[in-house]
């Protein structure tokens, strides 16, 4: 049976990147991360210099008002973890996971397959997908290539009993019951 996909990777590498960004800028600056301290070139060199891309950076800054629940202008260590885990309990936009996605650095493939069959995953139509809906459509779509893999196969046994090679029907095995009976 073909391989099922998990989403629990691409979920925990996606919240891993945005966790360790803000980790990074939280000891980086004093005064907490800010919107301001974010379009420093002071964050883009603690990231560089802590092995991080600058995409997950970009992203807190594009979606600041989101992870800012209390808006007071900063980014907790409270407000990143419940952004993340409301990111994995709710699911992603495909807008999500083109812009966290592209950021991991992860084998392309799970990305790939979610964003090109993303809604057909989205089983409940609301504009994300979770790892739920993503192990459903694996398990789902896995099932369906086995059956038609079990309908072909079925198919070219039947061929073989009901035609001959240049394709033209000699009839069942039941006709060559009765034949025989008939001549006996």
């Amino acid at each position: 049976m073909a391989n099922r996909i998990d989403g629990t990777a691409l979920f925990t590498t996606m919240n891993s990147g945005l966790n360790n960004t803000f980790s990074v800028l939280s000891k980086t600056f004093n005064d907490g991360v800010t919107l301001q301290n974010l379009a420093k070139n002071d964050a883009n060199n603690a990231l560089s210099s802590n092995g991080l891309n600058q995409n997950f950076k970009a992203y807190l800054q594009t979606n600041f008002n989101s992870v800012d629940k209390n808006h007071d202008g900063k980014i907790t260590a409270d407000e990143i973890n419940a952004y993340t885990t409301n990111l994995t309990r709710q699911g992603m936009t495909m807008e999500q996971l083109v812009q966290l996605g592209t950021s991991t650095g992860m084998s392309s493939s799970l990305l790939d397959t979610v964003m090109s069959h993303f809604n057909e995953i989205d089983a409940n139509k609301d504009g994300k997908v979770t790892n739920a809906e993503i192990q459903a459509y694996g398990v789902n779509s896995s099932v369906e290539k086995q059956r038609k893999a079990d309908r072909s196969q079925m198919l070219k046994q039947m061929s073989t009993f009901y035609e001959t090679s240049s394709g033209k029907s000699e009839g069942s095995l039941l006709d060559y019951k009765y034949l025989d009976e008939e001549e006996a």
